[in-house]
């Protein structure tokens, strides 16, 4: 059974043994493209799904759309309630690009969708919308304040109670005494208490019993997982991110609401630099999928390139490290094609084994890529056999290296310059050079042969 690191409780706890597995996955906030390490974290959940069903366990997943309610950092130019505040980042997004939010908010979320499709990320059971979801967070919310969990102001804001949740920070480490308020707002009882009603008239606003206004970010969360998981949810995953205050404002409202610890595992995979330097749009360094694609790379070299590093560990991506990706993924399509010729045999139960035992072992991908790679290599083991553990392993690592089977062969970019190269050295009988050049044309998928009339591939 599957062991993975809990943020929570900062070790590493096998799950099950269960049939079935609930996991919330949190979602985007549609205000703009995904750039390639927030996919990353959506990697983490369909890594978890697949392992986990590959070990019969029925995984019903739920990822939220965040289009209302996730506030920018304090912009100056509102001026709704005293001092700068923070404004709603899709209105914010919409008012900039001259289209109405739940337009653009539609429009990223497609974009979205296709991204993690590329990538071959299973789509959830349940992908709802927090804009179709304020009953559910007014109803939250109201149990909240019933509960004394939460208080509502005449303005009709309602805030969060922190002091009610003395298991604050176990998530983060932070503690309640020590945190700086997040909003100035002085009619707060507790300087960390958090909104989860804002009043507003705006676009993105609704009625509540509290007056017209917007959810809160975190209490989204809460109610949709909730509705559609029970109060009682397997795992939780995000990026490292999102652990404060985001989870910790989620585990808050959503324990104090079912009277008992809702999530059972917290999981939290670590950030992405783009050559050395933090991504993120304010920097100038948000590499979207659409431009890894754009080069001619397949995108899920992207898959092959996180799978290539821990999810615990933070990653530093690079053109070179997808390029490489890019040529082991269609290498090893072009072997599978290869392998697929040959008479079928058994898997090769030792590859297969510590394959598996690595993905089971906290989603150790490196170690599994590993094996992958000393099979490929592996002279005693028939192509039979290689074929069938590849595409056996295949189902986990969702790298689509069936996708030659049958086809006709067309040489890669470049290749058909090697060879010809190659066959120069070879009349000249320079066969260090033959070597070399066999060995780059086995890094872009083409396997050649030596024959008595000449090189095939």
């Amino acid at each position: 059974m599957l062991r993975i690191h809990d943020t929570r409780t900062r070790q590493v706890e096998q799950l099950g043994p269960a049939r079935a597995m609930r996991m919330y996955s949190c979602g985007p906030t549609v205000y703009r493209y995904a750039h390639v390490g927030n996919l990353r974290s959506q990697l983490l959940s369909d890594l978890i799904r697949r392992v986990l069903e590959r070990q019969r366990v029925r995984m019903v997943v739920c990822q939220n759309i965040t289009d209302v309610g996730h506030l920018t950092d304090s912009d100056p130019r509102d001026t709704e309630r005293e001092g700068a505040q923070p404004r709603d980042k899709v209105l914010a997004a919409a008012e900039a690009e001259g289209r109405s939010a739940l337009e653009l908010a539609r429009f990223y979320e497609d974009a979205y969708k296709r991204d993690t499709s590329a990538l071959n990320l299973r789509p959830p059971e349940h992908m709802p919308r927090a804009s179709e979801s304020i009953d559910l967070m007014i109803e939250l919310i109201a149990k909240l304040i019933e509960q004394k969990n939460a208080y509502a102001l005449p303005d009709g804001s309602v805030y969060f109670d922190a002091t009610s949740f003395p298991a604050y920070g176990e998530i983060s480490g932070n503690r309640l005494d020590a945190l700086a308020p997040l909003d100035p707002d002085p009619r707060k009882r507790f300087h960390a208490d958090w909104a989860l009603w804002k009043p507003s008239t705006g676009e993105l606003s609704w009625e509540s019993p509290w007056g017209r206004g917007f959810p809160g970010w975190h209490v989204e969360c809460s109610a949709m997982s909730l509705h559609y998981l029970g109060d009682r949810i397997d795992l939780h995953t995000a990026g490292s991110d999102l652990r404060f205050p985001h989870h910790e404002d989620e585990r808050a409202q959503s324990d104090s609401a079912a009277g008992h610890e809702v999530v059972r595992h917290w999981v939290h995979g670590a950030h992405v630099l783009f050559e050395g330097r933090k991504m993120a749009k304010s920097t100038g360094n948000a590499v979207l999928l659409s431009d890894v694609t754009g080069t001619g790379m397949d995108p899920l070299a992207v898959r092959l390139a996180f799978m290539e590093h821990r999810y615990r560990q933070p990653l530093n991506l690079t053109w070179d490290t997808l390029h490489a990706a890019d040529r082991t993924v269609r290498r090893w399509r072009a072997r599978v094609a290869d392998w697929s010729e040959s008479p079928s045999a058994p898997m090769a139960a030792d590859h297969v084994r510590r394959a598996e035992e690595a993905l089971s072992d906290d989603l150790d991908t490196p170690a599994a890529l590993r094996v992958l790679r000393e099979l490929e290599r592996d002279e005693s083991v028939a192509p039979g056999a290689k074929f069938e553990s590849f595409l056996h392993l295949d189902q986990v690592l969702a790298l689509d290296l069936a996708t030659e089977i049958g086809r006709p062969r067309t040489l890669p970019p470049g290749a058909a310059e090697l060879l010809e190269e190659r066959g120069r050295a070879r009349a000249a009988d320079d066969w260090t050079e033959s070597d070399r050049l066999r060995a780059l044309l086995a890094d872009l998928g083409v396997q050649v042969r030596d024959t008595p009339d000449g090189q095939e591939w």
